[in-house]
């Protein structure tokens, strides 16, 4: 009797540790934006179309945005402006020069751990007014001395060429290998992999894993598509001989398309040795070795409202690099993951100029602290979010997945 007794209590209090694991709050890294940063600029020089950021290794933030977008009246700031972690401007370069192809329309930025800074464009997009296709990647100094060029103008070929991009949505460097990882991206439906030291190809793959394939309608290259602006000034292309046709990613359950959807947008390489790539249209992540291996996929606001959502990505500071933060563009939403668990935490932003909100959340980065910083398309600004510590409960803005707006209240995070 005392042993069915003693049973019975350990089955009920196995069931209650079971419990109370299971509702045990878990932490999460909470931000609020600082609403000084950045501090007004030199010369009265203002910002528009912001569509990166990214940190060096003294917490200095690159911003890159597209001056000839700026409206008429307004004094546009130089292509590339650094300033501190605290907003102060430091310097100001980029455009147009002698030796090498300036893109038509920045697009990318990105400084490695040796404050080598490259840069790319998405012309013909991206609000570009010319023809010309932006198939080129650029190594510049830290103070924009030109280093290397790979590829050039108005060289797509598409998604099989070694020589050159089309496009590309985000870069990557991995100090570990000092390799140049490229979304590529809005033209070609690729992973490029290039030495970040001489910018010689290394390796390339498609969604999972398999050889790159190009499609009718990916931008302007593959098999000799050939671009063109058509009503609404949007870009249009003739199918080649054998193109494959055009995934739309619509799918709200299952694998997916069989290979990247519309731009091949964002890339990030974890300690680890995890790439994870975002296939905005599809809504989804792909993770891979860094030999290009598949290992699995996560999706982002799958269910919409919008019709795509993955577009940056960045790693919380930590030597785990526990969470995975990630912009979702068509949405204006900033997504919290669990990295190793693929878990979704919590979202934030709504879709207007409010501080803290976004108007088309382009890409995203983080300082030593961990404090976030983005970069809006729409919005034409640069935002700084702090990090405010961890915490056990969801923040007041925090959004469900799904959610367009704030009117839907978030499930407490359990």
């Amino acid at each position: 009797m005392k042993r069915t007794i003693m049973l019975a209590l350990g089955a009920v209090l196995l069931l209650a540790g079971s419990v109370t694991a299971q509702q045990a709050p878990v932490l999460v890294p909470l931000f609020q934006p600082d609403t000084r940063w950045p501090q007004a600029l030199p010369n009265n020089w203002v910002l528009t179309n912001v569509t990166k950021v990214s940190i060096d290794r003294r917490d200095n933030v690159y911003i890159l945005h597209r001056p000839r977008q700026t409206a008429p009246g307004r004094t546009p700031a130089p292509s590339v402006v650094v300033v501190d972690a605290n907003g102060k401007f430091l310097r100001a370069w980029g455009g147009p020069g002698a030796g090498y192809d300036w893109p038509d329309v920045e697009h990318n930025i990105f400084v490695d751990h040796n404050d080598n800074v490259f840069i790319s464009g998405s012309s013909p997009g991206g609000g570009s007014t010319s023809q010309i296709s932006d198939d080129v990647i650029l190594k510049f100094t830290a103070d924009g001395k030109f280093l290397r060029q790979f590829g050039g103008l108005n060289r797509v070929t598409g998604s099989q060429d070694t020589m050159a991009v089309n496009k590309p949505g985000d870069f990557y460097v991995w100090p570990k290998t000092n390799e140049l990882f490229v979304a590529d991206g809005y033209g070609n439906r690729r992973v490029l992999v290039l030495d970040a030291g001489t910018l010689a190809f290394k390796r390339m793959w498609g969604a999972f894993g398999r050889p790159p394939t190009d499609d009718a309608a990916s931008g302007g290259q593959g098999n000799n598509g050939v671009p063109g602006r058509g009503p609404n000034n949007q870009v249009q292309v003739r199918p080649a001989p054998g193109a494959a046709t055009v995934p739309t990613g619509a799918e709200r359950e299952g694998p997916g398309a069989d290979r990247f959807v519309g731009a091949v947008h964002g890339i990030i390489v974890s300690d680890d040795g995890i790439v994870y790539v975002g296939d905005r249209n599809a809504r989804r992540v792909q993770m891979f070795t860094p030999e290009g291996k598949y290992l699995d996929q996560f999706f982002l606001n799958r269910q919409g409202p919008a019709a795509g959502s993955v577009s940056g990505f960045a790693f919380f500071r930590d030597p785990e690099q526990r969470y995975l933060y990630v912009s979702d563009f068509f949405n204006s939403h900033l997504a919290v993951f669990e990295r190793k668990t693929r878990r979704f935490l919590y979202q934030f932003g709504l879709r207007n100029a409010e501080p803290g909100n976004f108007q088309g959340l382009h890409h995203i980065a983080v300082d030593s602290k961990g404090n976030l910083y983005t970069s809006e398309t729409v919005g034409a600004r640069a935002q700084k979010f702090e990090l405010k510590g961890m915490g056990n409960n969801l923040p007041p803005n925090a959004l469900p997945e799904g959610a367009s707006d704030g009117t839907v209240p978030a499930v407490p995070l359990r």
